[in-house]
């Protein structure tokens, strides 16, 4: 009964919310002398869903007096738009009903996570899944920003970079894994090595001197080609350091947490998508290594000419991010 009143209140005319309490008060003695809901409207001259509606308010409540409209408040003021705007703003990771908490408790409105909604999406708000990317302390933010903003007019320059990592792709079965070492430039892909054991320093360096050497000699401008690797200790040892003095290898300074600029990460992704989908997947260690570099070898030049041409973009994200993660 209840349920059916409250649908009903809904619906009725403006001018049932216009009449006095005269005017209600003739509708209901009119039907307690039994006269229809029919020839009560024709001869006061109201709709007869104002008749009916001002009947069953009587039926059911005992009073001729309008009823409380149902409903909550709504926010559709300026000031409360303004209000939840700015709590948004203020964290654009809440979740609507945390901002409904903020909203009531700040305002005394006591408003539906609904009703929020609606109105944030009338503002241009929506709500979205958060991406998740690494962590950017806001030391190492400004240390992006200030390193992509030094490089926001190189073009050319990137094509003269060589980049290298270690990646340690694992057998499903097990979790076994193989570490493996590789570079590329623009237009040459670099070896895959497999490491064994702890990679130390002077290990790191056998590594350098052994794959690294040899493919800048089948460079076409080897002299003028700049080193870029992230900053794990066994790539800023001084023992490294030092051995890359000596034998000339230049290195791009380069700014922690920042896979987003290390295009090197996409490749081993695309090598990993490649070594999941091979058919057979790999058994065991010795079977990986071997589908690793199959898979390294087919990958498309495309793909590593692309990546490299790209950092121009990047640059440009970090700078118009003010140094947070980019899409990239």
């Amino acid at each position: 009964m209840t349920k059916n009143f409250i649908i009903g209140v809904h619906f009725l005319s403006r001018n049932f919310l216009k009449l006095s309490i005269f005017e209600r008060g003739e509708v209901v003695g009119a039907w307690k002398c039994g006269i229809i809901e029919r020839k009560i409207g024709e001869a006061l001259n109201h709709p007869q869903s104002t008749i009916h509606g001002i009947i069953a308010a009587y039926r059911d409540h005992g009073s001729e007096a309008p009823l409380p409209r149902t409903g909550r408040l709504t926010i559709r003021t300026e000031r409360n738009v303004r209000h939840l705007t700015r709590i948004l703003k203020k964290n654009r990771k809440v979740n609507l009903q945390e901002l409904r908490e903020d909203f009531v408790s700040s305002t005394s409105t006591d408003v539906c996570t609904k009703t929020l909604s609606n109105c944030l999406h009338k503002q241009g708000f929506h709500d979205r899944v958060g991406v998740r990317k690494p962590f950017v302390s806001e030391k190492n933010r400004n240390i992006r920003l200030t390193w992509a903003k030094e490089r926001k007019g190189w073009v050319n320059e990137w094509e003269k970079k060589y980049d290298v990592d270690c990646l340690i792709p694992t057998v499903k079965s097990g979790q076994q894994g193989v570490m493996v070492w590789g570079c590329f430039a623009k237009h040459y892909l670099g070896p895959l090595v497999k490491l064994e054991g702890k990679v130390t320093g002077a290990v790191y360096v056998d590594i350098l001197k052994n794959y690294l050497l040899p493919f800048l000699d089948e460079l076409d401008d080897q002299e003028n080609f700049l080193f870029q690797e992230d900053n794990a200790p066994i790539h800023t040892a001084k023992i490294v350091k030092s051995w890359k003095k000596e034998n000339g290898v230049n290195s791009i300074p380069w700014p922690a947490q920042s896979p987003d600029l290390n295009p090197i990460e996409n490749l081993w992704d695309e090598l990993e998508r490649w070594v999941r989908a091979h058919i057979p997947l790999p058994k065991n260690k010795e079977h990986l290594w071997e589908i690793l570099q199959e898979e390294w070898l087919n990958i498309d030049a495309n793909k590593y000419q692309n990546l490299v041409n790209s950092m121009p973009h990047r640059i440009v994200a970090v700078i118009e991010s003010k140094g947070y993660p980019t899409k990239y």
